[in-house]
């Protein structure tokens, strides 16, 4: 990426040793950002710095965290603090997909499961980077939903309901700092090739999907300082920013 909007911007993605959180740490980190990288495997992340290196970056801070460690995510705020005083980029994309079956069927382990990674870590996440979002002159959160939010399909449950309450979440801190520099957005991407994907849809075609690097320019679009929308979300498939409606 020629165009380096994000020059000397700090931008923190969870996820970000593969898939849709991969593609988005190269896109930040092409465009300028310094990107502190979080996920689970150190191997992983020594790969993504490796290719952040190749857009011309110095190479990415590297966070090995499950965020379940909740205590670990207030460890990594302090830690971004005490270095660089600010965040000027979250992205939260960072989910699991539990497992499809009746909601009859879920076990409370798999439903805690996926609530602990797609709601409570995004909302430890939110409050641990908050102070340093406020910070920065244009704090940008961008968290990575899914049409599953509202669509309710059949056996999706778990997942579902996990979106649709983070959505909630990052709609409800737009409405707080709405009168401040910080933008909070959600981030539809629709059917990718992803390994999440896969596990969902095993019968599809992965070569008829497009790929997250399709995605990635759009994660810097919404990261920007110019960027000027709040509490809506950027869907993917039909490359448009919609409202949420609000009940009649």
């Amino acid at each position: 990426m020629t165009d380096r909007i994000l020059e000397g911007r700090v931008a923190l993605v969870t996820g970000a040793s593969r898939g849709i959180g991969r593609a988005a740490a190269l896109a930040l980190a092409g465009a300028g950002a310094h990107v502190i990288a979080v996920a689970r495997t150190q191997g992983a992340l020594e790969e993504l710095d490796d290719a952040v290196r190749r857009t011309g970056a110095d190479g990415a801070t590297l966070v090995p965290l499950d965020l379940t460690d909740y205590d670990g995510i207030d460890r990594l705020g302090a830690a971004i603090n005490a270095r660089w005083r600010h965040l000027d980029v979250v992205v939260g994309n960072a989910g699991i997909l539990g497992n499809l079956m009746p909601v009859g069927h879920v076990t409370p382990k798999v439903w805690a499961q996926v609530m602990d990674v797609n709601v409570t870590a995004n909302w430890r996440l939110l409050r641990s980077v908050d102070p340093l979002l406020q910070m920065s002159d244009a704090g940008r959160a961008i968290f990575v939903s899914s049409g599953a939010a509202a669509k309710c399909r059949a056996y999706w449950g778990p997942y579902s309901v996990s979106k649709a309450a983070l959505e909630a979440l990052v709609r409800t801190y737009a409405a707080e700092t709405a009168r401040t520099a910080i933008r909070a957005m959600l981030l539809n991407p629709g059917p990718l090739r992803t390994d999440m994907r896969a596990a969902a849809m095993p019968g599809e075609d992965p070569l008829t999907l497009r790929t997250p690097d399709d995605l990635a320019p759009h994660f810097v679009r919404l990261a920007a300082p110019a960027w000027t929308e709040t509490g809506k979300i950027y869907d993917f498939p039909s490359d448009r920013v919609q409202d949420f409606r609000a009940p009649e």
